[in-house]
Order: C-alpha cells, then structure tokens, then sequence
C-alpha cells in the first residue's frame, strides 16, 4: 500500500476526464466545490457546470430536469445534506421518474472529523437502497472510486456514490477488474470472511493479516456496490467459511451489515457479526480517533472475528 488519496479528490479528478468524453456531462454543486472537488470541472467546462448554492432540494429538482432533457449529470454536496435534506427529491424527482443522476455525496462517515455529528452520517446508505431502481455505490480507495465512477456514468439511471473526506490508502492498481455490482475477494480464507465496504476494506485487510498471525485464517471480500449487492460472493462465503464479519462506516442498521444480513438468512444461514456505528451519533474529533473510538477500526474487526468464532 503505497500513495494516499481521499475517494472526494479522485472523483474531481476523474470528472475532467469524464467532461472530454461525455459532452452531455453537467456538473452540479451546492456551494461546496472546493470541498467536493468539482471546482476543476467547473474551471474546465464552465459553461457545464452550475452552483445551485446552499438549496440542496433546488439542486436535486434542477438535476432531475437537466437529466430528463438528455444530460447526464454528477451532482454533489456532503453525504448529510444530499440524502437527508433532500431526500424527498431524490426520491420523486430522480428515483421515481429513473433520471439519470449520479448523486455524489462527499464527507460522509465518523471520518468527517471535526466539522461533528451534524455532519457526519452514518444513515445514507440506508435511506439511498429503499429508493427502488437505485445503484448504490461506495468504493474503498481512489482507483475503484474513479472506475465506479466511470461505470456509474455510462450507465443510464440513478445513483449514489459515497465519497469520503479523508485520504486514504490506495491499495488496488491501476489494471484491478473492479465491476459495478460485483464482490472483489482480496484476500482468500477458511475460517472466517469479512466483508467491508468504503474505507473499512482497508481496516478489514489489515485485520486479516493480524489474525494470520494467530493463524485464523480470513477471507477479505470488497462490496462496493451495495445495490445491487452480489449476492453470489457474499452466498459462497457463508457456505464455505464458518462466519462473516461486515465492517463499514456506516450505522449497522440499514446498511452493509444490513444488506449481508438480508442475503445470508436467506440462501445460507450463517453466524454473523457488525462492525459499524452502533446506533448512536458521532462528535468533533480526528478521524483516526474517532474510528478508534467507535470502534471501527482493524483491531475492533479482528475483535469481532475471534468474538463470531468463540
């Protein structure tokens, strides 16, 4: 694991890209490029770029109407105010009517750090997979966040893209198959599997290689997409090891853990632990210490490993 890069600064860079190809991409704020990292789109492709300012509703409405004439369009603010405050939007204007609109939420997660709990949402995921006909996507790293991207562009409907403040790891190369809708196993095992989704797949691999140690053996599994989820992979691994962990940054209800759950009960009925955002809000604080805190961290899954396995 080499360079670090926030999933928000790969998906700017990666929208420069996108405008030379698609010349029907328009790009939508709500006054928050610099921090959403739109502003290069903006300062490449004026004339296909609007802030909407701080009217969240106004920014959805307008880029379901934008979508509906032909364009397709990125949209983005923070996580918070996308799927919170403008969820009715989302979900009449732009679910409802199939308009092709990539919502992408930045800053979402404990690892909004000190701008604390208002900012930080752990429900989005969960509000984004009730909208019928809605891909959710949330990548791990900046190179599954620039070919999810990518994919999510080329694809005519709606979706939500979760991107995040902090950098971290890049851990996939640049020739990694990393497919819409489908798992990516990153490490192969027996004894348990973990499945993580965003930012906690690099916790999740970290803590494989602190359970080798103890000579647990532990599948990784990457479920970017958690709708529509694979449910193939997550199937296998219930059959083939003993439990699955899920780690996400993300509240337990509703979410990754959620979504395993649901497919687990159903084909393979196994033992299953959460690694998540109990049920509670965040505060101001470091990312690092607040992923400590809440206990979404490497050792906090490796905890729940030797915890499912007992």
């Amino acid at each position: 694991m080499a360079d670090k890069m926030a999933t928000r600064q790969a998906y700017g860079k990666a929208l420069v890209e996108l405008g030379e190809k698609y010349p029907q991409l328009v790009v939508m704020d709500a006054d928050l490029s610099k921090s959403t990292m739109t502003a290069e789109f903006g300062k490449t492709y004026p004339d296909r770029f609007f802030n909407m300012g701080i009217a969240e509703q106004n920014l959805y409405a307008s880029a379901a109407g934008l979508a509906l004439s032909g364009k397709i369009v990125c949209a983005s603010t923070f996580a918070m105010f996308a799927s919170g405050r403008a969820f009715e939007i989302i979900r009449n204007s732009i679910g409802y009517t199939k308009a092709n609109v990539k919502i992408c939420a930045t800053h979402a997660g404990i690892t909004v750090g000190e701008d604390g709990a208002s900012h930080q949402t752990f429900e989005d995921i969960a509000l984004m997979r009730t909208i019928p006909g809605m891909t959710v996507i949330n990548p791990s790293d900046g190179v599954s966040a620039k070919k999810l991207l990518e994919q999510a562009v080329a694809m005519n409907g709606p979706c939500y893209v979760r991107l995040g403040r902090a950098a971290v790891p890049v851990f996939y190369d640049a020739a990694a198959d990393i497919t819409l809708g489908k798992g990516n196993t990153l490490r192969d095992g027996n004894d348990v599997t973990v499945i993580a989704t965003g930012i906690m797949v690099n916790e999740a691999v970290m803590a494989s290689e602190k359970l080798a140690a103890d000579g647990i053996s532990v599948r990784v599994v990457d479920i970017h997409t958690i709708k529509p989820i694979d449910a193939e992979i997550i199937i296998k691994a219930a059959r083939e090891t003993k439990a699955i962990v899920t780690a996400e940054e993300h509240s337990i209800i509703g979410g990754l853990g959620s979504a395993v759950a649901e497919v687990v009960v159903k084909h393979a009925p196994v033992k299953i632990a959460m690694v998540g955002q109990q049920d509670t809000y965040g505060e101001s604080g470091k990312p690092d210490e607040l992923k400590k805190k809440y206990k979404m961290t490497a050792d906090d899954i490796a905890a729940a490993v030797r915890s499912v396995l007992a």
